[in-house]
């Protein structure tokens, strides 16, 4: 009967013995990562320096094989970084746009610190110390780099490079305190009459603006839907004659690098996928713009270039910023013509419907992220008071 191997990564008995020149030599047999097993030595100039010295050895020889990879804890951390994009490739699990997002945070955020040391100086500390001087720059910024550095290193402690991942241990990010921003009905109103003046504006050259802007506006802010989600809605997923006319936020529009912008058959997420009633001012913005389509077919996009192709969200952003700053309104955002909608649903219908409108998975993100909270307790807690403790005088 075989008699069973010692785990990789085990040695013998450490023995200990003087040489001619003074110095003691610590001596094991090592069972090394190919499964052989290799006389592993460690000189000093005492007895306890020199198994020190050994144990030492040991423990790095642990660390230092070749694993699938080719790459080894003294490999620099551009290695990972290079084997890690190839393995998100590989694996496919991500969407594409997520991927060159994981990429850019990884490159522009993580790369230009790390970029200089090998795995095995990639610990807790460096880590840690790090997260926190990118979070005095911008809370976001270190949120994205902390994702990205866990699963870079993540991927280390996966093929046995690194024993554990530092980033377990890091202290938790906080989240400066503020109060979502949102619109308040003047800003709104100023909003619309701006854009009403730059669509009416003399045209000296060029095409004259079709109203497709004043239009996505209304349908964002009647929808709550995100920029991308609004600009992939299709004559399909409008249902008008309804009783309650509807709109199906079934998709959005991406734009990657290498491919031309196109509409994606998904939100960001399965519970995005929604049908919302229209309001009475959304509802006549999509009227209007169904007037203005020179071609009308099931897959034609509602907002769209001349020609016909969907246009990128960037284009839209930067066309809004620009007529804002022509009438001097500052901070105007698309995200945050969502964020409006959401405060207005949650003050009259509560938290759950506001989620629902959004497409959230789950209503705490709603709560965190896009409800302004009212500041003013129900006056009727000075009644219930008044009936507890009153006093008639």
């Amino acid at each position: 009967m075989a008699r069973p191997r010692t785990p990789i990564g085990t040695y013998g008995t450490i023995s200990i013995r003087r040489q001619p020149s003074g110095r003691y030599a610590a001596r094991t047999r090592y069972r090394d990562w190919d499964g052989k097993s290799r006389d592993v030595q460690s000189t000093a100039a005492t007895r306890p320096a020199a198994e020190r010295a050994l144990k030492k050895k040991l423990a790095e020889r642990s660390l230092f094989h070749p694993g699938f990879t080719g790459m080894s804890a003294d490999s620099a951390f551009t290695a990972l970084v290079d084997y890690w994009l190839e393995d998100m490739e590989l694996e496919d699990r991500l969407s594409r746009t997520t991927r060159q997002l994981y990429e850019r945070n990884m490159r522009t955020l993580v790369l230009p610190f790390f970029q200089d040391v090998t795995l095995r100086e990639i610990g807790v500390a460096r880590c840690d110390y790090f997260l926190k001087q990118l979070a005095k720059q911008s809370y976001n910024r270190a949120r994205q780099a902390r994702v990205v550095l866990r699963l870079a290193l993540g991927l280390a402690v996966r093929h046995e490079i690194l024993p554990r991942n530092p980033m377990d241990h890091v202290s938790r990010l906080r989240r400066p305190t503020r109060s979502p921003d949102v619109f308040t009905w003047d800003e709104i109103q100023a909003i619309r009459a701006a854009i009403r003046d730059w669509e009416k504006r003399p045209i000296l050259a060029g095409p004259r603006p079709d109203g497709q802007l004043g239009q996505i506006v209304e349908v964002m802010l009647g929808t709550s839907a995100r920029i991308g989600e609004v600009l992939a809605i299709r004559v399909v997923d409008l249902d008008l004659e309804a009783p309650v006319p509807m709109v199906r936020i079934a998709g959005t529009i991406v734009s990657r690098k290498g491919e031309p912008t196109h509409r994606q058959d998904h939100p960001k997420t399965a519970r995005s996928v929604r049908r919302v009633a229209l309001p009475g001012f959304a509802l006549r913005a999509v009227r209007a713009r169904l007037r203005g389509l020179r071609f009308v077919g099931p897959e034609t996009l509602l907002f769209a270039t001349r020609v016909g192709t969907p246009h990128t969200t960037n284009n839209v952003r930067r066309q809004l910023r620009d007529v804002m700053d022509q009438a001097a309104i500052e901070d105007v955002t698309p995200h945050r013509f969502r964020r409006t909608a959401a405060t207005a649903i949650n003050d009259v219908g509560g938290l759950q419907l506001a989620s629902e409108l959004l497409g959230h998975s789950d209503p705490a993100i709603t709560r965190e992220h896009y409800i302004r909270r009212n500041e003013t307790v129900n006056p009727a807690t000075a009644d219930f008071l008044e009936h507890a403790f009153g006093r008639a005088s």
